[in-house]
């Protein structure tokens, strides 16, 4: 019924993306935010502390609440399952996905940060990496040759292997039609 492509990296996108993130510097959580996500982290467990750290590939050196530190791009953790519409546009447009920390470090996927999400260091986190996205959109617009090089990149990478869809062609989606509209 339903199905997603991996994403498509960008390697030009995702540089200028970094170099836009390590200039704006980590996201600038204050006392509080610690305070808030320090009252999370206290009700996970050891387990869902050491898994948060292998996904990012990096290992702070003492526990903390919240992420303040910018991972580099390089970086490579365990593989995070998930799903997302976005790897079936990254086929057919360059795209770059920005990450930045949002809920205490620790806390297991969607389900688990319910409580986190009306918070002002969320708030602070999205603020902070919608910048990061406008600085990002701003230099692939002004710069022709970041534009060439990412084009050129998406390019090459669907010659190479060409997009196709996931589900199959007589995968109908059962749509009902609305009683107003028959």
């Amino acid at each position: 019924m339903s199905a997603v492509s991996n994403l498509l990296g960008n390697r030009p996108l995702e540089e200028a993306m970094q170099r836009n993130l390590e200039a704006l510097g980590p996201v600038p959580f204050d006392q509080a935010d610690l305070a808030f996500a320090a009252e999370i982290q206290a009700t996970l467990t050891a387990e869902e502390m050491i898994t948060a750290t292998r996904k990012t590939g990096v290992k702070p050196a003492d526990p903390k609440p919240l992420s303040d530190y910018i991972i580099p791009l390089d970086t490579h953790g365990e593989v995070m399952i998930g799903s997302t519409d976005v790897g079936d546009v990254s086929w057919v447009i360059p795209t770059v996905q920005a990450h930045v920390p949002t809920m205490a470090i620790g806390t297991p996927g969607p389900h688990g940060n319910c409580a986190q999400r009306q918070n002002a260091g969320r708030t602070k986190a999205l603020g902070h990496v919608a910048k990061v996205m406008a600085a990002t959109a701003v230099d692939v617009l002004t710069d022709k040759i970041l534009m060439a090089q990412m084009k050129k990149a998406h390019f090459e990478q669907v010659s190479e292997k060409p997009y196709h869809c996931p589900i199959p062609a007589e995968v109908k989606p059962p749509i009902q039609p609305r009683p107003d509209t028959l």
